[in-house]
């Protein structure tokens, strides 16, 4: 469970009642979509024959650029949570980061889902790194656009509970 049962109404997008521009939201996609790029690899190795990941992430970008209705990333974003399912580890996680990415044209608050499932990826496969969990997260907040960094700062902060504690060290 990685959405809050209150939402912030920073991460709600204006035409329902919050105060998210539309340019944030698609930042903030861009900025899921990278999270999840970067651990696609991961999965990849493990089932390279299922494109649905790679779709999904293509799918986030394409929604951010005004290319893709929401409706579709966001069921492409299903496709990719499905090719988790059967897996487990790093593998698993990745494909979730990918599904995530494609869901924040739908719900903004998937961001952290991606940032969060990719961090745990990144995680997994390297059991011998003691810091892969912590680089990943460093690596992931250099890439945040300056625009939408402190929102995105300040939701790990609040929802770094729920989701797994990776947004801490």
């Amino acid at each position: 469970m990685i959405l809050p049962t209150v939402r912030d109404p920073r991460l709600v997008t204006i035409r329902r009642g919050g105060s998210l521009t539309d340019e944030d939201h698609q930042l903030l996609a861009v900025w899921a979509a990278t999270c999840a790029e970067r651990v696609l690899p991961i999965f990849e190795d493990a089932v390279p024959d299922d494109e649905r990941p790679r779709a999904a992430i293509a799918a986030a970008r394409a929604w951010a650029a005004g290319e893709l209705p929401m409706m579709q990333a966001r069921a492409a974003g299903g496709h990719a949570m499905g090719a988790a399912r059967p897996l487990t580890g790093a593998p698993r996680f990745a494909a979730y980061a990918a599904g995530q990415a494609a869901c924040v044209g739908h719900v903004a608050e998937h961001d952290l889902g991606a940032a969060a499932y990719a961090i745990k990826a990144a995680a997994a496969a390297a059991p011998g790194d003691p810091h892969a969990a912590r680089d990943e997260r460093d690596w992931q907040r250099a890439q945040l656009p300056a625009q939408v960094r402190q929102l995105v700062l300040d939701d790990q902060a609040r929802r770094n509970e729920i989701c797994w504690s990776v947004f801490s060290d």
